[in-house]
């Protein structure tokens, strides 16, 4: 185990190569992917909170910082046939043991092609982007119905940050009950994207029944000096970057959560160039081929019966 700054990545371009991919991993510690990192785990006390949208979320307890988190050796998860990588870390000063059978876990992949992956939320990849999920287990609440999130820093676009751009669906074959995709765009290409649904799971089956909200905060502007430097980004943009920070909290004070199992995941996308667009598929097409199609049926057929029986009523014979 060796302590590092924090899990973070940048905005470059993820290819299929899986020397890229260690090369990219091994330069920043532990991420040097995409042009963002997290800084803070969040824990929030929502057992006397009824509203799903207060802010906080709940009594807040003081944050975990990243920074003093001991990760693992990344080159012991590297897996070359998936093209992913997996760091696990836990606090180094830990004396409530909260963390005694439990980690954070950051695990990167890159992709060869468009595709989806086999578990929720399957958001749609191409060869230019990477799938980063976050998956806290096995650590031990603070409070009984405790909520968590998380602190990103983002790159800016001076003089204001980007904002978190919500499309809409109504297709969710691919996120059951989930009818919005989240995204932030950096430039106007644009250069880079980051997208996520709003949504986490509590359970690591994913179904819909463990599905948690996920709740993103305006972005903020941050101070550079506070962020470690990353080679990646420095490399891409320069070393005059702004940054913008934004929390992410996962979760409702009702429902399922992180209390059920010891367990919460959530995924996001990140890239370069324009980001992938969801088509609708094909279940969705053929409702509303059915949908539309089955009146105008009814109506050809009606037409049809009506000038037949008006035929038929028309062939008068006088009887002499």
């Amino acid at each position: 185990m060796c302590r590092h700054e924090g899990p973070r990545w940048g905005c470059g371009r993820c290819a299929p190569s899986s020397m890229l991919l260690l090369i990219q991993l091994l330069s920043a510690a532990p991420f040097g992917l995409l042009g963002e990192e997290t800084r803070q785990l969040f824990e929030f006390d929502s057992a006397n909170t009824s509203e799903a949208s207060a802010k906080p979320p709940g009594k807040p307890y003081p944050p975990y910082s990243l920074a003093e988190f001991s990760w693992n050796n990344i080159t012991d998860s590297l897996d070359l046939a998936t093209l992913s990588a997996t760091f696990r870390g836990r606090p180094i000063q830990d004396p409530a043991g909260a963390f005694a059978n439990g980690s954070l876990a950051f695990r990167v992949q890159a992709f060869t092609r468009s595709s989806r992956p086999a578990q929720a939320p399957r958001l749609l990849h191409s060869a230019d982007t990477c799938q980063l999920e976050v998956a806290l287990f096995g650590a031990y609440p603070r409070g009984n119905r405790s909520l968590f999130g998380l602190e990103v820093a983002t790159l800016g676009q001076a003089p204001d940050c980007p904002s978190v751009q919500e499309q809409r669906s109504i297709d969710d074959e691919y996120a059951p009950a989930v009818f919005k995709l989240d995204q932030l765009l950096w430039g106007s290409l644009p250069s880079g994207f980051m997208q996520w649904r709003p949504v986490a799971f509590a359970q690591r089956q994913r179904g819909r029944e463990s599905s948690l909200p996920c709740q993103a905060s305006p972005l903020r502007p941050t101070l550079a000096y506070l962020l470690p430097q990353s080679p990646i980004v420095r490399a891409f943009f320069g070393p005059q970057t702004d940054f913008c920070a934004f929390n992410l909290t996962f979760g409702a004070p009702t429902g399922p959560g992180y209390w059920d199992e010891y367990y919460l995941s959530w995924s996001m996308l990140l890239g370069v160039g324009t980001p992938p667009v969801d088509a609708l598929s094909p279940l969705i097409l053929g409702i509303m081929a059915v949908a539309l199609g089955a009146p105008g049926l009814m109506l050809l057929a009606g037409g049809i019966f009506l000038l037949l029986w008006h035929k038929q009523c028309s062939q008068y014979q006088p009887i002499n």
